[in-house]
C-alpha cells in the first residue's frame, strides 16, 4: 500500500485515501494536484464527479484501489449561495463515502470569495451539515507561494515580490468580481456566515506540538468555534499546524472536513515528513519514461518534452497575466482577443464562435503559438464593458464567469482537436470551465526534486488513455489526448 501505511492506517482503516478534495476552480485544482504529488502520494484529480462502481468512481475499483488521494475538479468559487447549495451536498456525500481521513474544500490562496460569489462561508455551512465535527480547520497561508495569515490577517505577495496585506494588495483589492476589501479573515467570513470563527495565532503555534495542542483545546473550550483558523507566517509553524490537524482527523470515525488552500497538502505533508512518515525529499521509484510502477501518477524526470504550437487561453485579468500575455507576443505568439460582448449575446454568439474558431485555428496551421485572452490586465475597459452589458440582460456581473469560462472551454476543445494540439496552457481556471470538455481525469506528472525554472506538468496519463483506446473508443480517444 506505501505511503507508511497510508500514514500509519489513517484512523484505523488501512486502506482509506489521505485526502479527498474539491477544488473550487480548475487551476486551484491543479495546485492542489501538484502539492499532493510532491508530498509523494499517487493522485488522480477528476474532471466531473466521478461515477460511483465504475472504472471512474472514487468506490475503490481495481483501478482506482491504492489511490493516496483524488480530486474533483469544481466551479464553486464562480457560484452564488444558492448554486452552492445545488453543486456541494452531493459531492460531499460522494467524498464522504469515498472516506478519506481528510476532505478539503479547497479555495485560493488569496481568499476571494464573497456572499454573493463563491462563499467560503456557505461552503463551511454545507461541509458542516454533511461531516459534523468539533470544528472546522481553516488554513489559507502558503509560504512557499507567499502567502501569510498573520494575528489572523492575510498578507499576499505581489508579481515583482512584495508583501501586501490584502485589502492593499495590487491586484485582490480590485478583483472585478469578489475585490477583497478586509484582511482579517475573520471578519471576511463572518460577512458569508453566521457559524463562529476562532484562531489559533502564531504565537499559539510556537513551540512543539504537544504545547500548541493544549492551546488549541483551550480556545476550542473557551471559544467553541465552529472554523478554526490557522495562523501560517513560516514552514515551522505550518509544520505544527498539519501535526494538530492530522491528530483531529485520527480521531474522527468519519473523514475531517476541512478549508484552506494547497497550504493544507503543505501542512500535512511537513506534518507526515516530521513523524518520519515521508521523506523529506517526497520523491518516488520512477522510470526515466515518466511511469511509475502502475501508470496513474508518474514523474516526468526533467522538463516537459516541447510542442511545435502551444494554445493559451486566458481568463484572467491579472497584471502577472497581462505581463506574460506582452512577454509573449514578444516572443511571437498571436494574440486574439476574445470578443466577450458578442459571446453573451445570443443573437450574435454563433458568428463571434465561429470567426474566433476560424481565425485561431489559421494561425495555428500555420505553425504559429495562439493566446485567447479576455482582458489585458485589471484596468481593461472591457471589463466594466461586459459588466454593464450583463447587468443589461438582468444578469448578474459575476456571471461572467460561468458564461465566458465555458465558451472558454468549448473553445479550447475544438482547437485541440481540429488543430490537432498536444498541449493547451490555462490561465484564470474560474474563467476556463473544462467540465465536460472530454477529459476524464488528470495525473500528476512532476519530478519532486524538479527545483526553480521546472513547470508541473498535469495531464492525462498514458496508461489511461491506453486503456480507453484498447477498449475500443479510438475515436473518442483521440479527441481526448493528452491535452495538458
Amino acid at each position: 500500500m506505501g505511503i507508511q501505511d497510508r500514514i500509519e492506517e489513517g484512523g484505523g482503516r488501512a486502506k482509506r485515501p489521505l485526502i479527498g478534495y474539491y477544488g473550487d476552480d480548475f487551476t486551484g485544482s491543479t495546485d492542489v494536484l501538484e502539492a499532493l504529488f510532491r508530498q509523494g502520494l499517487r493522485t488522480v484529480l477528476f474532471m466531473d464527479p466521478p461515477d460511483e462502481g465504475t472504472e471512474s468512481g472514487t468506490a475503490r475499483s481495481e483501478r482506482f484501489a491504492d489511490l493516496d488521494a483524488f480530486g474533483i475538479a469544481g466551479v464553486g468559487r464562480s457560484l452564488a449561495p444558492e448554486a452552492m447549495e445545488r453543486e456541494l451536498p452531493p459531492i460531499f456525500e460522494r467524498l464522504k463515502r469515498a472516506d478519506p481521513a481528510v476532505v478539503h474544500y479547497k479555495i485560493c490562496s488569496t481568499f476571494d470569495s464573497s456572499p454573493e460569489t463563491g462563499s467560503i462561508g456557505k461552503a463551511a455551512e454545507l461541509g458542516r451539515a454533511v461531516f459534523g465535527g468539533r470544528f472546522i480547520p481553516v488554513l489559507a497561508g502558503v509560504p512557499y507561494l507567499g502567502r501569510y495569515t498573520v494575528f489572523g490577517h492575510h498578507f499576499a505577495a505581489a508579481p515583482g515580490g512584495e508583501v501586501f496585506r490584502l485589502d492593499r494588495h495590487p491586484t485582490m483589492s480590485r478583483h472585478p468580481v469578489t475585490p477583497m476589501d478586509e484582511s482579517d479573515l475573520r471578519v471576511h467570513l463572518a460577512r458569508q456566515t453566521s457559524l463562529k470563527t476562532s484562531l489559533l495565532d502564531i504565537v499559539a503555534l510556537d513551540g512543539d506540538p504537544t504545547e500548541a495542542g493544549e492551546r488549541l483545546e483551550r480556545v476550542l473550550s473557551a471559544e467553541r468555534p465552529d472554523l478554526l483558523l490557522f495562523d501560517v507566517l513560516d514552514e515551522r509553524r505550518l509544520t505544527v499546524a498539519g501535526q494538530l490537524i492530522w491528530q483531529e482527523a485520527l480521531k474522527r470515525e468519519g473523514p475531517l472536513f476541512a478549508i484552506g488552500s494547497s497550504g493544507l497538502e503543505y501542512a500535512l505533508g511537513a506534518a507526515w515528513q516530521a513523524s518520519g512518515a515521508v521523506s523529506s525529499a517526497a520523491s518516488r521509484a520512477v522510470r526515466p519514461d515518466g511511469e511509475d510502477g502502475d501508470g496513474a501518477a508518474g514523474a516526468v524526470v526533467g522538463v516537459s518534452r516541447p510542442v511545435d504550437r502551444l494554445l493559451v487561453v486566458s481568463g484572467s485579468c491579472s497584471p502577472a497575466t497581462a505581463k506574460q500575455i506582452a512577454e509573449a507576443e514578444e516572443d511571437g505568439f498571436a494574440s486574439i482577443r476574445i470578443p466577450a460582448l458578442a459571446l453573451i449575446r445570443p443573437e450574435q454568439a454563433d458568428g463571434a464562435r465561429a470567426r474566433l474558431l476560424s481565425e485561431a485555428k489559421a494561425l495555428l496551421d500555420q505553425g504559429r503559438s495562439v493566446i485567447l485572452y479576455s482582458a489585458g490586465g485589471p484596468d481593461d475597459p472591457s471589463i466594466g464593458e461586459l459588466r454593464r452589458a450583463l447587468t443589461a440582460q438582468g444578469l448578474r456581473p459575476e456571471d461572467s464567469s460561468r458564461l465566458l469560462g465555458s465558451e472558454l472551454g468549448r473553445l479550447a476543445r475544438a482547437l485541440a482537436v481540429q488543430a490537432g494540439l498536444a498541449r493547451i496552457l490555462v490561465a484564470g481556471g474560474r474563467y476556463v470551465r473544462l467540465r465536460h470538455q472530454g477529459a476524464r481525469h488528470i495525473c500528476a506528472r512532476v519530478p519532486p526534486n524538479a527545483g526553480a525554472g521546472r513547470a508541473f506538468v498535469p495531464r492525462i496519463c498514458r496508461r489511461c488513455e491506453a486503456r480507453r483506446t484498447r477498449a475500443g473508443a479510438e475515436g473518442r480517444a483521440g479527441r481526448r489526448r493528452a491535452l495538458f
